[in-house]
């Protein structure tokens, strides 16, 4: 630590000086006949007057009979009350040089040095101070972006209202959809501009019945509505809704026209209806907002009370999955792909079934969306792959050298460990890379498309086979079989279901079939049902199939059983 030194007399007496003309208060040293001795700067700027004009001069400026009466009875009290405490402190209105009347708080105080007095005045602006504290409460109660009340006025406003009102009070939270996305995208200063445009078009809705527009920060605003009928705003908040389907124009840095679609998620409630208090209303229209939120967005969603029920199950399931990656509740069935020609088992694909411990065995489409939503695909999809890599190891040790399919989707993808995992289930269960195969749906590479398209490459390189699951049923299918090293294609069983007897089906199933043979990719049918179906894509060129026709989902033990049954009978076969 450095030694303190201290500051020679001459030079703190320097720094005083200099931190006196620094500081905001006008600051005035008196005589024993209050005479001026000193003031500084900003004593010069707030009363007009040079420090040399001022030298010598009485505290009146002026000889005490050049006073008005008011100023004199006030140089009186002060002299009575800084002869008998040595200190005063009076609100004061004062003219300075210019003319301008300043209403000041005034300080007073004598000092002694070496026993003679010294009085240090100090006065301060009352009315940059009123100024700053008028900002002050404006910062506390206004947003600073929108200029909108915020949180705590709207929660004032509503209280109020609800107090006084014989009418129905109507409180509407919102927020814009995909805002951390549009935010992102377009960056700090446009997203602020968007967000000013949206403020600045409802205001010019001019919203009947409306008693306050708030906004609570970021993309969270609230309207209060007042009216003889709840259902009345209906219609405004139709109007706001309709607004929002003209795209909103932004200009860049580079002076370019950025169109952008600014939709919202509205949630209602109102007295006395949902509530009689003003935290009830607003915690109820926030319910509802979030459950529009939950179903996609773009929507108006008055409170009712089966939302409370939808919120606990969705706690509560998420209670539960979480719980279930924790204890290994999920496992995999494994559903046979078969050679159509000689019903030869050439591989499965692994589906995921929640083995609750109370509901019973879960099929997904029971939690799946739910696992999304909670971010816990890829823990799901490790549980999975242990799982799957297991049973392959133990399957190769009977001499089953099967190959099983597992379905990844974006979530799984977007995961910086994801490779890594894959690459050392290969290595610790000493697996042959064309073992495991991976099914991507297509919506998997509309979301995600530039890191799906280097995890693949990944995969591919390891030697993993990919295929395309659901295809047909994208937006963009052929540029896919472009872009990505598929191995396979899987006919979605929407294509499947009606072929023997629909024309149109016959030929979109055919011509995929052409397709991939000039793309040298296989193909695998899914959801075939019967006889029928198989031998119209056997003689249509499709070699391979799966679907509840050759064997539903069914566990380890079951498809280990089938598998040994096939290796008895070609065993036993002439």
């Amino acid at each position: 630590m450095t030694a303190f030194t201290p500051i020679p007399i001459s030079d703190k007496q320097q720094l005083l000086v200099k931190l006196c003309e620094q500081f905001e208060d006008a600051i005035f040293i008196l005589d024993t006949q209050l005479r001026y001795l000193s003031v500084n700067a900003s004593y010069e700027l707030m009363l007009g007057y040079t420090e040399d004009f001022l030298l010598g001069r009485p505290l009146g400026i002026y000889a005490a009979e050049f006073l008005s009466d008011d100023e004199q009875t006030v140089l009186k009290n002060l002299i009575n009350s800084l002869d008998s405490t040595g200190f005063c402190e009076i609100d004061f209105s004062m003219a300075n040089r210019y003319g301008q009347i300043l209403d000041c708080h005034i300080t007073y105080r004598r000092i002694y040095l070496e026993e003679t007095a010294y009085y240090i005045g100090i006065i301060r602006d009352m009315a940059t101070l009123a100024q700053n504290r008028k900002e002050v409460v404006h910062l506390l109660n206004y947003d600073q972006l929108t200029g909108l009340p915020n949180r705590k006025v709207f929660l004032s406003q509503t209280s109020e209202l609800l107090l006084d009102s014989y009418q129905e009070v109507v409180v509407v939270r919102l927020n814009i959809d995909r805002y951390r996305n549009l935010a992102s995208l377009l960056g700090p200063d446009s997203i602020n501009t968007l967000v000013e445009n949206f403020v600045r078009r409802t205001k010019e809705l001019e919203l009947e019945h409306l008693r306050c527009f708030s906004h609570f920060g970021g993309d969270d605003f609230a309207l209060l509505f007042e009216c003889s009928d709840a259902h009345m705003v209906r219609n405004q908040l139709d109007s706001l809704m309709q607004m929002c389907e003209r795209p909103f124009f932004l200009n860049d840095s580079t002076d370019k026209e950025t169109q952008v679609y600014c939709h919202i998620s509205v949630g209602v409630s109102y007295f006395p209806e949902n509530d009689h208090e003003f935290i009830g209303l607003l915690t109820k229209a926030e319910k509802a907002l979030n459950y529009v939120k939950q179903q996609g967005g773009d929507d108006v969603c008055w409170y009712h009370k089966s939302i409370n029920e939808v919120n606990t199950h969705n706690i509560q399931l998420e209670s539960e999955l979480r719980a279930a990656t924790n204890d290994g509740q999920f496992v995999p069935y494994y559903q046979p792909k078969f050679a159509l020609d000689t019903g030869i088992i050439t591989g499965f694909e692994a589906l995921v079934r929640w083995q609750h411990p109370t509901r019973g065995l879960l099929k997904p489409m029971d939690f799946m969306d739910a696992v999304i939503s909670h971010k816990l695909s890829f823990e799901l999809f490790s549980q999975m792959a242990i799982q799957i890599a297991k049973q392959l190891s133990a399957w190769q040790r009977l001499g089953f050298h099967q190959h099983i399919c597992i379905n990844a989707d974006a979530a799984e993808f977007s995961q910086p460990d994801f490779f890594e995992l894959v690459r050392h289930l290969l290595i610790n269960h000493d697996i042959a890379a064309h073992q495991l195969h991976i099914e991507v749906t297509e919506s998997s590479l509309i979301q995600r498309h530039t890191n799906v398209k280097k995890q693949l490459d990944l995969l591919k390189a390891l030697g993993i086979c990919l295929a395309l699951d659901d295809f047909g049923t994208g937006y963009a299918s052929l540029s896919y079989l472009q872009e990505y090293p598929f191995d396979f294609i899987k006919i979605d069983k929407s294509f499947i279901s009606k072929i023997t007897g629909d024309r149109t089906q016959r030929a979109i199933v055919k011509a995929i079939l052409d397709l991939a043979e000039a793309l040298d990719m296989q193909v695998i049918a899914e959801g075939i049902e019967n006889e029928q179906q198989r031998d119209l894509l056997l003689s249509m060129g499709c070699q391979y199939g799966q679907g509840y026709w050759f064997g539903k989902p069914m566990t380890a033990d079951e498809a280990t059983k089938m598998l040994t049954q096939q290796h008895l009978s070609k065993t036993n076969s002439p």
